[in-house]
């Protein structure tokens, strides 16, 4: 039986291989498709003259490759995404150990030389200040 679900599903697709099989249908007569396998059956049946045992087989084997592709296409992203998933766990973790490596040097260097590291930070602050400045006049 024809699986109406995947045939909806997969109805541009589907439609244009119905047509390009059999090219005395028309836009018109496949735009009347409904969910009505039956109907479409029968239209076909009608404008071609095809048996309808040709034509429940042929839905059948559009319907059961349009599923097989769908459910290769979801297992290609889900593994997509699992590799992206990882590929970010192990980003965060590389980051979180740079960053905590610069904040263990900065301490060093904080503990080394005190006078230093407040030199150096009220000039940053004094640059910081000035262009904060000059900028908020700017507006």
């Amino acid at each position: 039986m024809v699986n109406q679900q995947t045939l909806r599903g997969n109805w541009n697709e589907i439609k244009g291989r119905i047509r390009s099989k059999w090219g005395q249908l028309t836009g018109d007569d496949l735009q009347a498709f409904d969910g009505n396998v039956d109907q479409l059956v029968g239209t076909i049946q009608r404008k071609t003259g095809e048996a309808r045992g040709t034509i429940e087989h042929y839905l059948e084997e559009l319907t059961s490759n349009g599923a097989s592709t769908l459910g290769q296409a979801a297992e290609s992203v889900r593994d997509y995404a699992q590799q992206a998933a990882g590929a970010m766990q192990e980003s965060t973790k590389k980051a979180a150990e740079t960053m905590r490596h610069g904040y263990e040097e900065a301490e060093k260097m904080v503990r080394e030389r005190p006078g230093e590291s407040i030199a150096v930070c009220f000039g940053v602050g004094m640059v910081v200040g000035v262009l904060l400045g000059l900028t908020l006049r700017g507006r």
